[in-house]
């Protein structure tokens, strides 16, 4: 098995969270920065095809096996969004409710303006990994999790990111942002696609 892998993002949550969840492998995770690796875009309507785009764009650029996720929060209520857009969600519609916040707290802003007066505030977060061994491999691995919830009005909670303090989990009386590292790691949306990868690459392996 390959001991080093390249994560096809810069997000220091992200790289922390997959270090983190990829620890049984003894996989050492990069951060795609470290090997200059240009960003890369995000023109598919669809979490797997943005995924792997990412992940061949960064092992094309470091001649390393590459590990993308796609990831976001889908509201039914509100036709899946802000689905792929979950990142910038803000950014799409002008004016900004307050230019003056930072990034995450405007695409909660907005994404509770969307739902206000709407019954159903349901959500899940979604998860599609895609690895590569090289960038033109023909059978990429592809893993995904779905972890629902209830959005709720206030925040709650210090940890996470994103659109962690306003996603509840009904059946804990809790948000994602009150969990500990541990407890997120084993529910999430993306530590259930990573325990599906770990399964597959050790199923791999096993037969080499």
């Amino acid at each position: 098995m390959f001991s080093d892998l390249v994560l096809a993002s810069n997000n220091q949550g992200k790289l922390a969270e997959f270090e983190r969840l990829l620890t049984p492998l003894s996989i050492k995770v990069h951060a795609q920065a470290a090997y200059h690796v240009p960003e890369c875009d995000e023109p598919f309507d669809t979490f797997i095809e943005n995924a792997l785009h990412k992940a061949r764009h960064t092992a094309l650029h470091t001649g390393l096996p590459a590990l993308a996720d796609d990831s976001g929060v889908c509201v039914p209520a509100l036709n899946g969004a802000p689905g792929v857009f979950s990142a910038r969600y803000a950014s799409l519609f002008m004016p900004l409710l307050n230019p003056s916040l930072d990034k995450d707290t405007q695409n909660n802003l907005h994404l509770r303006e969307h739902l206000r007066g709407k019954a159903d505030r349901s959500a899940y977060y979604y998860c599609v990994l895609v690895l590569v061994r090289h960038a033109h491999d023909p059978q990429p691995m592809i893993c995904d999790g779905q972890w629902w919830g209830q959005l709720i009005e206030e925040p709650r909670g210090d940890g996470g990111f994103g659109y962690d303090p306003y996603f509840l989990i009904p059946e804990l009386g809790i948000t994602v942002a009150q969990m500990d590292q541990v407890q997120k790691n084993e529910l999430s949306h993306r530590g259930q696609a990573v325990q599906t990868l770990i399964k597959k690459l050790n199923n791999e392996y096993s037969h080499k």
